[in-house]
Order: structure tokens, then C-alpha cells, then sequence
């Protein structure tokens, strides 16, 4: 392992997770913000549902390990919400399977530590005349589907204690998100990814966790020696602001 050792953040899911560094992604950001003061890690599995996650929870997130995570931010729940397919196979999930899966997968990174705090994020709200525009049909998705699973989520979730952001609902805050949202109707924009990444440093801000994990309380690892901070003539000290300062406040 690389030290020093710093907080560890796993980012675990599906495609939203795995492509959340493609896009100017809201994995990237939070990477870009976090840089010097925790390490994100990402576990993300394109096609992926809550049913496969939960099958691969021990090997990801191990009892045994000698480093928890400080934070896992989890997302199942889109590919659950497809139609069933005639076969029998494909990605969908019952709805309350999914709802068990995720209480599962709640109650396994609840024990890794007293420390380890959760953040899940719902299924979010997809553009249908978009995915059809791209791909010539709606392959399976409904916006109202996903409404239906990011609800459930909302709900277990409030149940269990667990910090949740409804993506379903923060999407569609946005007049314009049917269209600028996406990159194909189902995965984030650089807009979508902004929305994700406001929502996790609401929660990261306002949550009493100690310590604080939002960027801007978690200590900067080693003494910073940098072009952007300027000594006056009488030891004084500042700091130019960067553009990541100035958006992600």
C-alpha cells in the first residue's frame, strides 16, 4: 500500500459508478477535490444489478480488511428497474428483491466499522426520447420505473438511518435535464455529474459525522508549497482561488 494513509472513499456500483470518471464524471470531480486529503477508489460494474453486487460483497468490502473505507457511496438500482425480459434473463430485479438486496448490502458495510459511514444513491430519472434516439427503442426503461425503484430506495433507507439522495427527483430540478443531462439518455453528461457531486457535499456538509468528510474539513496531506499561494513582504499569506474553489464551495 501507498502512503501515507489517508481516508478511503469506494465508489460501488454499477455503470453510473463505472463510467463516473468519463464525461468530466462525478467521480473525477470528486477525485479532483478530494486530491491530497482521501483516496477515491472505484468499484463500478457496467450492467450490473443489486443482485450481483450483493454476490460480490464480502470480496469488495471484507470483514478482515485492515483499512475500512471512511465512506462507500453505493448505486444499484437502474438496471433492476428494466421490464422483465420473455427469457427469464437480463438485468431486471423484482422490487422488493431489490429492496432486500440493498438492506443487505446496508447492514454488510454498517459492520465494517463505526466509522465507516454510507451514502446510497437512487436510481435517477432516464430521458426515454433520448435512449430512443440513440438506440431506436427504449431497451427495456421507463422513467416511471426508475421513480418507482428510486422511491423504495428513498424509503429503506430512511428506515435503516442511511444518508440517501434521491437522483430520480435532483435530475428533474433542472428544466433543461431531459437533454443535457445525459450522454445517451441513461448515463451522466458533465451536467448530470455536476448534480451527483452537489448532492454527495450537501450531505457531507451538513451530516454531525466526526470527522467531517466534506473536502473542505479533511486536512490537506503535507505542507502545501504551491504557485497559487503568494508571501507578502511582511510573511503574510494568499491564496488564489481556483476555479474548483469557486464551484464546489
Amino acid at each position: 500500500m501507498v502512503g501515507p494513509i489517508r481516508p478511503q472513499f469506494v465508489l460501488f456500483g454499477s455503470s453510473i459508478v463505472q463510467f463516473s470518471y468519463s464525461h468530466q464524471g462525478w467521480g473525477a470531480i470528486l477525485s479532483d477535490l478530494y486530491s491530497r486529503k482521501a483516496d477515491i477508489l472505484l468499484r463500478g460494474y457496467a450492467g450490473w444489478n443489486s443482485r450481483c453486487g450483493l454476490q460480490v460483497l464480502d470480496e469488495v468490502f471484507p470483514k478482515d480488511a485492515t483499512v475500512q473505507p471512511s465512506l462507500v457511496i453505493i448505486y444499484f438500482g437502474g438496471n433492476d428497474s428494466l421490464e422483465p425480459h420473455p427469457s427469464g434473463l437480463g438485468a431486471h430485479v423484482p422490487l422488493p428483491e431489490y429492496v432486500e438486496n440493498m438492506r443487505k448490502i446496508a447492514i454488510h458495510l454498517k459492520s465494517l466499522s463505526e466509522k465507516t459511514r454510507i451514502i446510497f444513491l437512487t436510481a435517477p430519472a432516464i430521458s426515454e426520447a433520448q435512449i430512443t434516439e440513440v438506440f431506436g427503442n427504449c431497451l427495456g426503461r421507463s422513467n416511471e420505473s426508475c421513480r418507482k425503484y428510486s422511491e423504495a430506495c428513498v424509503q429503506l433507507c430512511q428506515e435503516l438511518g442511511v444518508k440517501v439522495i434521491d437522483l430520480w427527483k435532483a435530475i428533474q430540478q433542472r428544466d433543461d435535464w431531459s437533454t443535457a443531462c445525459f450522454t445517451d439518455g441513461i448515463h451522466l453528461s458533465s451536467e448530470g455529474s455536476n448534480i451527483v457531486v452537489k448532492e454527495i457535499l450537501e450531505v457531507l456538509k451538513e451530516t454531525d459525522w466526526e470527522p467531517n468528510l466534506h473536502w473542505r474539513s479533511l486536512p490537506t496531506e503535507f505542507p502545501e508549497i504551491s504557485p497559487y499561494i503568494f508571501v507578502g513582504p511582511k510573511g503574510e499569506t494568499a491564496v488564489k482561488v481556483s476555479q474548483l474553489d469557486l464551484e464546489w464551495q
